[in-house]
Protein backbone atom coordinates (compact mmCIF):
# COMPACT_ATOMS: atom_id res chain seq x y z
CA UNK A 1 0.00 0.00 0.00
CA UNK A 2 1.23 3.34 -1.13
CA UNK A 3 0.79 6.70 0.61
CA UNK A 4 -0.75 9.60 -1.17
CA UNK A 5 2.50 11.27 -1.89
CA UNK A 6 3.95 8.05 -3.68
CA UNK A 7 6.07 7.23 -1.15
CA UNK A 8 6.32 3.38 0.36
CA UNK A 9 5.32 2.72 3.91
CA UNK A 10 8.47 3.24 6.25
CA UNK A 11 9.99 -0.06 7.27
CA UNK A 12 10.19 -0.86 10.87
CA UNK A 13 14.42 -1.01 12.08
CA UNK A 14 15.29 -2.43 15.24
CA UNK A 15 19.21 -1.41 17.12
CA UNK A 16 20.06 -4.25 18.76
CA UNK A 17 22.93 -3.72 21.88
CA UNK A 18 24.82 -6.85 22.91
CA UNK A 19 23.50 -6.62 26.47
CA UNK A 20 20.39 -7.73 24.67
CA UNK A 21 18.64 -4.14 24.60
CA UNK A 22 16.77 -3.47 21.95
CA UNK A 23 15.32 -0.33 20.65
CA UNK A 24 13.41 0.03 17.32
CA UNK A 25 12.39 2.78 15.51
CA UNK A 26 11.60 3.84 11.77
CA UNK A 27 14.01 3.28 8.86
CA UNK A 28 15.39 6.04 6.57
CA UNK A 29 18.24 6.11 4.06
CA UNK A 30 19.09 2.31 2.98
CA UNK A 31 17.26 0.09 4.26
CA UNK A 32 19.55 -2.83 5.06
CA UNK A 33 21.19 -4.58 7.89
CA UNK A 34 24.69 -3.68 9.89
CA UNK A 35 26.80 -3.79 12.81
CA UNK A 36 29.40 -1.98 14.37
CA UNK A 37 30.49 -0.39 17.62
CA UNK A 38 27.49 2.11 19.06
CA UNK A 39 29.09 5.62 20.15
CA UNK A 40 27.23 9.07 20.15
CA UNK A 41 28.38 12.50 19.02
CA UNK A 42 27.16 15.89 21.24
CA UNK A 43 27.47 18.31 18.17
CA UNK A 44 24.44 20.63 17.39
CA UNK A 45 25.23 20.48 13.77
CA UNK A 46 27.95 19.04 11.05
CA UNK A 47 26.53 16.46 10.07
CA UNK A 48 27.28 16.17 6.57
CA UNK A 49 31.38 16.74 8.18
CA UNK A 50 30.98 14.09 10.90
CA UNK A 51 29.47 11.13 8.80
CA UNK A 52 32.15 11.27 5.92
CA UNK A 53 35.58 11.78 9.21
CA UNK A 54 37.33 8.84 8.30
CA UNK A 55 37.35 8.47 12.40
CA UNK A 56 33.72 7.14 12.19
CA UNK A 57 34.85 4.21 10.50
CA UNK A 58 32.74 1.07 11.52
CA UNK A 59 30.68 2.89 14.02
CA UNK A 60 26.94 3.39 14.61
CA UNK A 61 26.84 6.88 15.33
CA UNK A 62 23.99 8.02 17.44
CA UNK A 63 23.58 12.32 17.95
CA UNK A 64 22.26 13.29 21.09
CA UNK A 65 20.76 16.96 19.45
CA UNK A 66 17.30 15.63 18.41
CA UNK A 67 16.32 17.22 14.73
CA UNK A 68 18.97 16.09 12.64
CA UNK A 69 18.14 16.54 8.57
CA UNK A 70 16.47 19.88 8.66
CA UNK A 71 19.60 21.15 6.36
CA UNK A 72 19.54 18.55 3.88
CA UNK A 73 23.14 17.36 2.32
CA UNK A 74 25.07 20.19 0.01
CA UNK A 75 26.84 19.39 -3.58
CA UNK A 76 30.11 17.69 -4.42
CA UNK A 77 32.10 20.60 -5.47
CA UNK A 78 35.93 19.90 -5.02
CA UNK A 79 38.52 21.95 -4.64
CA UNK A 80 42.58 20.90 -5.09
CA UNK A 81 41.21 18.01 -5.50
CA UNK A 82 38.89 17.75 -2.00
CA UNK A 83 35.20 17.85 -1.46
CA UNK A 84 34.48 21.25 -0.47
CA UNK A 85 31.77 20.30 1.91
CA UNK A 86 32.92 17.15 2.74
CA UNK A 87 35.87 15.18 4.85
CA UNK A 88 36.51 12.77 2.99
CA UNK A 89 35.27 10.31 -0.64
CA UNK A 90 32.37 8.94 1.37
CA UNK A 91 30.27 8.45 4.28
CA UNK A 92 32.15 6.10 6.97
CA UNK A 93 29.25 5.24 9.81
CA UNK A 94 27.73 2.48 8.85
CA UNK A 95 24.65 4.16 10.11
CA UNK A 96 22.60 6.94 11.51
CA UNK A 97 20.51 6.72 14.66
CA UNK A 98 18.77 10.01 15.32
CA UNK A 99 15.53 10.67 17.02
CA UNK A 100 13.75 13.22 14.78
CA UNK A 101 14.59 12.95 10.90
CA UNK A 102 13.47 16.14 8.69
CA UNK A 103 12.68 14.82 5.32
CA UNK A 104 11.86 18.15 4.64
CA UNK A 105 14.93 20.09 3.85
CA UNK A 106 16.17 23.96 4.17
CA UNK A 107 19.19 25.70 3.02
CA UNK A 108 21.06 27.81 0.38
CA UNK A 109 23.90 25.01 0.07
CA UNK A 110 21.32 22.12 -0.27
CA UNK A 111 21.67 19.35 -3.17
CA UNK A 112 19.77 16.54 -1.56
CA UNK A 113 18.36 15.11 1.42
CA UNK A 114 20.01 13.40 3.73
CA UNK A 115 17.85 10.52 3.01
CA UNK A 116 18.56 10.38 -0.45
CA UNK A 117 22.35 11.07 0.31
CA UNK A 118 22.58 7.86 2.81
CA UNK A 119 20.50 5.57 0.36
CA UNK A 120 22.81 6.53 -2.18
CA UNK A 121 25.85 5.23 -0.64
CA UNK A 122 24.02 2.21 1.47
CA UNK A 123 23.55 3.99 4.96
CA UNK A 124 20.67 2.39 6.78
CA UNK A 125 19.38 5.07 9.36
CA UNK A 126 16.67 5.20 12.00
CA UNK A 127 14.70 7.88 13.42
CA UNK A 128 12.16 7.67 15.71
CA UNK A 129 13.95 5.96 18.77
CA UNK A 130 14.51 8.03 21.97
CA UNK A 131 18.31 8.52 21.89
CA UNK A 132 18.39 10.07 25.30
CA UNK A 133 17.81 7.40 26.41
CA UNK A 134 19.70 5.24 24.45
CA UNK A 135 22.87 7.96 24.99
CA UNK A 136 22.09 7.44 28.95
CA UNK A 137 22.69 3.52 28.44
CA UNK A 138 26.19 4.22 26.53
CA UNK A 139 27.48 6.80 29.48
CA UNK A 140 26.28 4.25 31.86
CA UNK A 141 27.79 0.60 30.38
CA UNK A 142 30.48 2.71 28.02
CA UNK A 143 30.97 1.81 24.19
CA UNK A 144 28.82 -1.12 22.96
CA UNK A 145 28.99 -3.63 19.90
CA UNK A 146 25.28 -3.21 18.29
CA UNK A 147 23.39 -4.05 14.93
CA UNK A 148 20.85 -2.92 13.49
CA UNK A 149 18.23 -5.22 11.62
CA UNK A 150 15.19 -3.55 8.60
CA UNK A 151 15.47 -7.55 6.95
CA UNK A 152 14.78 -10.05 9.32
CA UNK A 153 15.14 -12.59 6.65
CA UNK A 154 19.32 -11.48 6.55
CA UNK A 155 21.16 -12.92 9.25
CA UNK A 156 23.86 -10.72 11.27
CA UNK A 157 26.08 -10.84 13.55
CA UNK A 158 27.87 -8.39 16.00
CA UNK A 159 31.36 -7.43 14.66
CA UNK A 160 34.38 -6.00 16.73
CA UNK A 161 35.75 -3.35 14.91
CA UNK A 162 38.68 -2.73 16.90
CA UNK A 163 40.06 -6.08 15.97
CA UNK A 164 40.35 -4.53 11.88
CA UNK A 165 43.09 -2.54 10.31
CA UNK A 166 40.45 0.54 10.10
CA UNK A 167 43.02 2.98 9.12
CA UNK A 168 44.41 0.79 6.88
CA UNK A 169 40.52 0.35 4.61
CA UNK A 170 40.69 4.43 4.78
CA UNK A 171 44.06 6.01 3.75
CA UNK A 172 45.35 6.66 0.24
CA UNK A 173 46.51 3.58 -1.80
CA UNK A 174 49.46 5.34 -3.12
CA UNK A 175 50.97 8.93 -2.22
CA UNK A 176 49.92 12.32 -3.38
CA UNK A 177 50.88 15.74 -3.72
CA UNK A 178 48.97 19.01 -3.22
CA UNK A 179 51.56 21.58 -4.25
CA UNK A 180 50.86 25.20 -3.04
CA UNK A 181 54.01 26.68 -1.65
CA UNK A 182 57.69 25.80 -1.57
CA UNK A 183 57.78 24.02 1.82
CA UNK A 184 56.38 21.02 1.96
CA UNK A 185 54.88 18.42 4.97
CA UNK A 186 54.44 14.92 4.53
CA UNK A 187 50.56 13.96 5.89
CA UNK A 188 50.85 10.41 7.69
CA UNK A 189 47.13 9.43 6.09
CA UNK A 190 45.67 7.42 8.70
CA UNK A 191 42.01 8.56 8.11
CA UNK A 192 42.90 12.25 7.52
CA UNK A 193 40.21 14.55 6.97
CA UNK A 194 39.99 17.33 4.45
CA UNK A 195 40.25 20.13 6.16
CA UNK A 196 43.11 19.23 7.80
CA UNK A 197 44.78 19.31 4.31
CA UNK A 198 42.80 22.55 3.72
CA UNK A 199 44.50 24.28 6.42
CA UNK A 200 47.82 24.32 5.30
CA UNK A 201 47.30 24.64 1.57
CA UNK A 202 45.49 27.23 3.04
CA UNK A 203 48.95 28.09 4.77
CA UNK A 204 51.12 28.17 1.50
CA UNK A 205 52.17 24.73 2.35
CA UNK A 206 52.68 21.93 0.02
CA UNK A 207 51.45 18.11 1.17
CA UNK A 208 52.22 15.31 0.06
CA UNK A 209 49.81 12.83 1.33
CA UNK A 210 51.22 8.89 2.08
CA UNK A 211 49.64 5.84 3.61
CA UNK A 212 49.55 5.32 7.27
CA UNK A 213 52.28 2.46 6.50
CA UNK A 214 54.20 3.76 4.22
CA UNK A 215 57.87 4.74 4.73
CA UNK A 216 58.07 8.29 4.08
CA UNK A 217 61.54 8.58 5.94
CA UNK A 218 63.39 8.90 2.99
CA UNK A 219 61.52 11.78 1.31
CA UNK A 220 62.88 15.23 1.90
CA UNK A 221 60.34 17.32 3.84
CA UNK A 222 60.17 20.02 6.67
CA UNK A 223 57.75 18.30 8.71
CA UNK A 224 55.55 15.87 8.95
CA UNK A 225 51.94 15.25 10.29
CA UNK A 226 50.27 12.35 12.02
CA UNK A 227 46.58 12.28 10.45
CA UNK A 228 43.27 11.31 12.92
CA UNK A 229 41.91 8.34 11.95
CA UNK A 230 40.18 5.27 13.11
CA UNK A 231 40.35 2.63 15.89
CA UNK A 232 42.90 1.48 18.18
CA UNK A 233 46.42 3.05 17.71
CA UNK A 234 48.75 0.07 18.42
CA UNK A 235 47.06 -1.71 15.08
CA UNK A 236 49.10 0.84 13.41
CA UNK A 237 52.72 -1.22 13.71
CA UNK A 238 54.44 0.58 10.59
CA UNK A 239 53.19 3.72 11.26
CA UNK A 240 54.38 3.66 14.77
CA UNK A 241 58.18 2.32 13.33
CA UNK A 242 58.17 5.01 10.60
CA UNK A 243 57.71 7.73 13.38
CA UNK A 244 60.00 6.42 15.86
CA UNK A 245 62.92 6.71 13.01
CA UNK A 246 61.53 10.07 12.16
CA UNK A 247 61.89 11.33 15.68
CA UNK A 248 65.52 10.03 15.53
CA UNK A 249 66.18 12.75 12.76
CA UNK A 250 64.59 15.56 14.93
CA UNK A 251 62.39 16.04 12.13
CA UNK A 252 59.53 18.64 13.54
CA UNK A 253 56.53 16.60 13.69
CA UNK A 254 52.53 17.03 14.82
CA UNK A 255 50.09 14.56 15.32
CA UNK A 256 46.36 14.99 15.48
CA UNK A 257 44.05 12.73 17.27
CA UNK A 258 44.95 9.26 16.27
CA UNK A 259 48.64 10.42 15.07
CA UNK A 260 48.80 12.23 19.02
CA UNK A 261 48.16 8.54 20.25
CA UNK A 262 50.41 7.43 17.42
CA UNK A 263 53.18 9.52 18.80
CA UNK A 264 53.04 8.87 22.49
CA UNK A 265 53.66 4.92 21.39
CA UNK A 266 56.53 5.74 19.15
CA UNK A 267 58.17 7.94 21.93
CA UNK A 268 57.29 4.93 24.73
CA UNK A 269 54.44 5.42 26.20
CA UNK A 270 50.91 3.88 26.60
CA UNK A 271 47.55 4.28 25.02
CA UNK A 272 44.21 2.95 26.50
CA UNK A 273 40.13 2.83 25.53
CA UNK A 274 37.77 5.31 27.00
CA UNK A 275 34.69 3.71 28.25
CA UNK A 276 32.80 6.10 25.71
CA UNK A 277 34.96 8.02 24.48
CA UNK A 278 34.69 12.09 23.07
CA UNK A 279 32.35 12.78 20.17
CA UNK A 280 31.31 16.62 20.09
CA UNK A 281 31.88 20.40 19.60
CA UNK A 282 31.86 21.36 22.99
CA UNK A 283 35.00 19.59 24.78
CA UNK A 284 36.70 22.05 27.14
CA UNK A 285 40.41 21.67 27.14
CA UNK A 286 42.72 23.32 29.66
CA UNK A 287 46.18 24.51 28.48
CA UNK A 288 48.69 23.09 31.29
CA UNK A 289 50.82 25.44 33.23
CA UNK A 290 47.73 28.42 32.03
CA UNK A 291 44.53 29.59 32.75
CA UNK A 292 43.59 29.00 29.02
CA UNK A 293 40.71 26.76 27.81
CA UNK A 294 39.81 26.09 24.75
CA UNK A 295 36.31 24.65 23.25
CA UNK A 296 37.24 21.73 20.73
CA UNK A 297 36.44 19.38 18.57
CA UNK A 298 36.54 15.74 18.95
CA UNK A 299 36.18 12.33 17.62
CA UNK A 300 38.47 9.14 19.42
CA UNK A 301 37.55 6.14 21.00
CA UNK A 302 41.52 5.81 22.79
CA UNK A 303 43.61 8.20 24.88
CA UNK A 304 47.27 8.22 25.91
CA UNK A 305 48.13 7.49 29.47
CA UNK A 306 49.99 10.63 30.52
CA UNK A 307 51.33 8.93 34.01
CA UNK A 308 53.50 6.36 31.28
CA UNK A 309 55.48 9.31 28.95
CA UNK A 310 58.96 9.07 29.13
CA UNK A 311 60.68 12.27 31.22
CA UNK A 312 61.12 14.37 28.12
CA UNK A 313 57.84 14.62 27.40
CA UNK A 314 55.08 16.29 29.17
CA UNK A 315 51.15 16.53 28.95
CA UNK A 316 50.18 19.68 26.79
CA UNK A 317 45.80 19.71 27.34
CA UNK A 318 43.82 18.13 29.82
CA UNK A 319 40.19 17.49 29.24
CA UNK A 320 38.40 19.87 31.94
CA UNK A 321 35.18 16.60 32.14
CA UNK A 322 37.47 13.89 33.10
CA UNK A 323 40.88 14.84 33.15
CA UNK A 324 42.09 12.42 30.15
CA UNK A 325 45.11 13.52 28.28
CA UNK A 326 44.36 15.89 25.46
CA UNK A 327 48.11 16.76 24.19
CA UNK A 328 51.36 15.99 24.10
CA UNK A 329 54.75 18.40 23.96
CA UNK A 330 57.88 17.38 24.18
CA UNK A 331 60.00 19.89 26.16
CA UNK A 332 63.19 20.85 24.13
CA UNK A 333 62.62 18.96 20.62
CA UNK A 334 59.95 20.18 17.72
CA UNK A 335 57.40 17.43 18.58
CA UNK A 336 53.52 18.35 19.12
CA UNK A 337 50.50 16.73 19.23
CA UNK A 338 46.45 17.21 20.32
CA UNK A 339 44.23 14.99 20.78
CA UNK A 340 41.51 17.33 19.53
CA UNK A 341 40.79 18.77 16.10
CA UNK A 342 42.47 22.43 15.38
CA UNK A 343 41.45 22.11 11.98
CA UNK A 344 37.46 21.53 13.38
CA UNK A 345 34.68 21.01 10.67
CA UNK A 346 32.32 20.80 12.29
CA UNK A 347 33.05 22.55 15.60
CA UNK A 348 34.91 25.95 16.54
CA UNK A 349 38.42 26.38 15.50
CA UNK A 350 39.92 27.94 18.21
CA UNK A 351 43.05 25.72 18.36
CA UNK A 352 43.98 26.62 14.75
CA UNK A 353 47.31 28.14 16.60
CA UNK A 354 48.71 24.83 16.81
CA UNK A 355 49.20 24.64 12.91
CA UNK A 356 50.72 28.01 13.21
CA UNK A 357 53.17 26.51 16.05
CA UNK A 358 53.99 23.97 13.96
CA UNK A 359 54.83 25.96 10.74
CA UNK A 360 56.78 28.07 12.68
CA UNK A 361 58.90 25.03 13.74
CA UNK A 362 59.52 24.15 10.96
CA UNK A 363 63.00 23.20 9.09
Amino acid sequence: MKKENNKPDPKKAVLILEDGSEFTGICFGYAGNTNGEVVFNTGMVGYPETMTDPSYRGQILVCTFPLIGNYGVPGDERENGLYKNFESENIHVRALIVSDYSEDYSHWNAKRSLSDWMNEQKIPGITGIDTRMLTRKLRDKGTMLGKIVINENEEISFQDINKLDLAGEVCVKEPVEYKKGNKKIILVDCGTKNNIIRAFLERNISVIRVPYDFDFTKIEANGILISNGPGDPKMCKKTIKNIKKAMDKNIPMLGVCLGSQIMALAAGADTYKLKYGHRGHNQPCNETGTKRTYITSQNHGFAVNAETLPQDWREWFVNDNDGTNEGIIHISKPFFASQFHPEASPGPDDSEFIFDLFLRALK
